[in-house]
């Protein structure tokens, strides 16, 4: 089973090799699975996909390979999981106490009367003793109580009786909305690169050095600057508020960003960009930096990347004093054109759901300011907003 899974990974165009194969036999072996085949799916992920970009393609393959593992009848009447396998799993869970007790019904007595039950039964059954369903005091099913049952279609551990857990889980295809961890934002930010050697020649060039060492008969070192990612970046983030949903995944985004860029300057806003901006959240009221200052520091070859919900009332946006904190004598709007004006390459990252951008009249409007250049927090998102940036 296992080989048909690696060579149908193959088919499909992951490039799993032979290394990565064995590595994750060697997992089973140690049984770092667990039993589970949920374990095994992330498992089996981890070793052998390394491209974010062929997830996809790997969870189409195992849920074709494995279709039908976690089928318990299947499973019954195939004798695809040995018995031996499933004695040694309940134990692993059971308590002393508890294995005493199943030795009432006996594990032999209890699967054989469960396949019984899924052989008779037409229907959802409620309560009750024997059939399987929801609450009551059977063996088989969920949110009930029975000293040696079987769990099934309950999402998590109530009583710790249950001597079985099985349900069937569905995995589902991956597509370009998923929310994006660290590894995944740095994939789609290296979108934005343009490599250039800059610095101190601390580097040995060896094609040089070989070819120059030939040409003159003795040993010729040569040196050469690092390589770097020569893109500028300056990012404001919006924080507080309505924003604190979303600063797990904003955070993501943050140390993703610092990591890729080495020219990478961020300032901090809130709900619209106004008159000052800051480094430091404590110190947002007592040491600000005004935002003609950034304007007038920051060439306008840096890409600009605004990243907040553009969640607030219009009047932030569009009217003098609209501010909620202070009284700004020019509307937001103002202070977002001159930035739009100054740095051709601007984006605005968005982290709600785009489906519900229309339903935020604010949203709509800062949509409009950035003449349409608003993406989400998502795979797809992000890398729109970096192709954009490149142009």
């Amino acid at each position: 089973m296992f080989l048909q899974f690696f060579t149908s990974l193959r088919d499909a165009q992951v490039p799993v090799t032979l290394r990565e194969y064995l590595t994750l036999v060697e997992a089973l072996d140690a049984d770092l699975a667990d039993y589970s085949v949920e374990n095994f799916y992330y498992l089996s992920r981890t070793a052998l996909v390394k491209d974010e970009r062929n997830l996809d393609k790997f969870d189409r393959v195992f849920g074709t390979v494995f279709k039908g593992l976690e089928s318990l009848l299947d499973a019954l009447e195939g004798a695809e999981i040995p018995e031996e396998w499933l004695k040694k799993l309940a134990e692993k869970y059971l308590t002393d106490e508890e294995k005493k007790q199943i030795e009432a019904m006996g594990w032999d007595k209890l699967m054989e009367t469960l396949k019984k039950r899924l052989e008779e039964q037409k229907g959802r059954h409620q309560g009750g003793s024997k059939w399987i369903g929801t609450a009551g005091t059977s063996p088989f099913g969920a949110h009930g109580y029975n000293p040696e049952g079987v769990r099934i279609g309950q999402e998590k551990n109530r009583n710790n009786r249950a001597v079985k857990v099985w349900d069937k889980r569905e995995f589902k295809d991956l597509d370009g909305n998923v929310e994006l961890g660290i590894r995944n934002i740095k994939v789609a930010l290296r979108r934005l690169r343009k490599f250039a050697r800059t610095g101190a020649p601390d580097e040995l060039d060896l094609d040089t050095t070989i070819r120059e060492t030939a040409n003159h008969g003795y040993l010729d070192v040569h040196m050469r600057p690092e390589r770097r990612n020569a893109v500028k970046l300056l990012v404001f983030f919006d924080i507080g508020g309505s924003m604190d949903a979303h600063i797990e995944q904003v955070e993501e985004l943050f140390s993703a960003a610092k990591s890729e860029f080495k020219h990478m300057e961020y300032f901090y806003f809130h709900n619209c960009l106004y008159e000052g901006v800051w480094k430091q959240n404590k110190r947002r009221f007592t040491d600000r930096t005004p935002t003609w200052d950034v304007l007038h520091k920051y060439p306008h070859d840096y890409k600009i990347v605004f990243v907040g919900d553009a969640s607030m009332s219009p009047y932030e946006i569009m009217v003098p004093g609209g501010s909620v904190e202070h009284v700004n004598e020019e509307p937001g709007s103002v202070w977002l054109d001159r930035i739009i004006r100054t740095y051709p390459h601007s984006v605005w990252l968005n982290p709600v759901a785009q489906k519900h951008w229309d339903y935020s009249e604010s949203t709509t409007i800062i949509k409009r300011i950035f003449a349409n250049r608003m993406y989400p927090i998502t795979i797809e998102g992000l890398e729109g907003a970096m192709k954009e940036l490149t142009h």
